[in-house]
């Protein structure tokens, strides 16, 4: 099979959480734990440093992965979901992995992919791990995909563990309070593994203590340890306290030898050593375009700030979600001053565009709705003026399609 070819055959054949939602959520670890086996246990073979939270956890990793790679460590990256390709998840170095890996590993593994039925994510995790093992990576940044004690990531043991900040997202599966969700992104703390909370919150903090006290896990507060912060090239005010867990996290990593000009170069470097994109991005100038994925209450809020801190004539919203957000908590966080292009993104569960436009409106939020992400996008550069403001954003997937 060409590279193509295996991508469309492991879109196809096996259930992805991005495009199907709830029903291809597997919420067990027999599946990954089984291929891990097969493969001969490759996430024991480098270490790591393993990344869950709600908001910021990929900032984070990348952060980190930058940080690392700056230091001269080879580096691992694993990180979800692409915004343009699937290779976008596995990379070393910056690198993304070589097609030609994609290909053969699908391959040699195709029977047992079949006969196991193993979920799209579980397949994309064992092969970024046996990635790693194969190129002898000093070190490799893990980003859980969704929560954390059932994640298919959550078979490493690293030598640290990060919490970001924990908001009301995939309520349908990890439960409907911050507490409840707190458990399942808990879940990753592991028997005497130092773990850092990026950001201390009431609601989440006891969750944390109870669980660490039981793993007899060293619990570190960012907030609390670092008081020296740093600049980074990712925009946005809210990467101040992604950069507290950061450094936190390398505070506690031992047997890496990390100087504060690297973090410091590191932190500059992001974007240029890892491929970051999507975090407040700059698309263009005059008017000046800009697109985020924060696509839940707690990142939304963050980058609606950092909008109104902005200078501009007159704002313009290209807005596209996925369905089982909450548009009742969402909506009225958005500026009722602005001019709204509603869309759908293009994959199964996108929102159904006029259902969207329709309780926009009733918090008098008002626009054209659009057939495609590419239409309402167009749209807004067409009528906006040098002075303006366009932004990008809802979901990650409108924003991959501007991308």
């Amino acid at each position: 099979m060409t590279y193509q070819q295996t991508l469309d055959w492991m879109f196809a054949q096996l259930p992805m959480y991005q495009q199907k939602g709830t029903q291809a959520y597997h919420a067990k670890l027999n599946g990954i734990q089984k291929f891990a086996t097969y493969l001969d246990h490759p996430e024991k073979k480098f270490k790591s440093i393993h990344v869950g939270g709600t908001n910021g956890k990929g900032s984070c990793s990348h952060m980190l992965a930058s940080i690392l790679q700056e230091a001269g460590y080879r580096t691992g990256l694993y990180t979800s979901p692409h915004l343009k390709d699937f290779r976008e998840r596995i990379r070393i170095n910056g690198k993304p992995v070589e097609e030609e890996f994609v290909v053969d590993f699908i391959q040699t593994n195709r029977t047992f992919l079949n006969e196991q039925q193993l979920s799209f994510f579980e397949m994309s995790v064992g092969m970024a791990f046996d990635y790693f093992a194969k190129k002898k990576v000093d070190i490799a940044i893990i980003e859980v995909g969704l929560g954390g004690r059932l994640d298919s990531t959550n078979i490493v043991t690293p030598e640290v563990a990060l919490i970001t900040n924990i908001g009301m997202d995939h309520t349908e599966m990890l439960g409907d309070t911050l507490d409840k969700i707190a458990h399942e992104k808990g879940g990753i703390i592991k028997t005497k593994v130092p773990v850092v909370i990026s950001e201390f919150q009431k609601e989440t903090a006891e969750v944390f203590k109870t669980i660490s006290q039981s793993k007899n896990a060293k619990l570190i507060f960012a907030d609390s340890v670092i008081r020296e912060t740093y600049p980074t090239a990712l925009l946005g005010n809210y990467q101040a306290k992604n950069i507290k867990g950061v450094l936190a996290v390398l505070n506690e990593l031992k047997g890496f030898h990390i100087t504060e000009e690297q973090k410091i170069s590191g932190l500059q470097k992001v974007s240029q050593h890892t491929g970051l994109m999507g975090r407040w991005q700059v698309l263009g100038y005059n008017p000046k375009v800009v697109c985020d994925t924060a696509h839940n209450v707690e990142g939304l809020s963050l980058v609606l700030d950092q909008i109104q801190e902005q200078t501009f004539k007159k704002l313009h919203i290209v807005l596209g979600f996925v369905n089982g957000k909450n548009l009742n908590d969402i909506l009225p966080l958005f500026p009722k001053k602005a001019q709204y292009y509603f869309c759908r993104p293009n994959i199964e569960r996108g929102m159904n565009v006029h259902f969207l436009a329709e309780k926009a409106h009733e918090v008098q939020l008002n626009g054209k709705s659009f057939g495609s992400v590419s239409k309402a996008y167009n749209e807004a550069l067409k009528k906006a003026k040098k002075a303006d403001l366009i932004f990008v954003g809802g979901s990650t997937f409108t924003v991959a399609e501007v991308l």
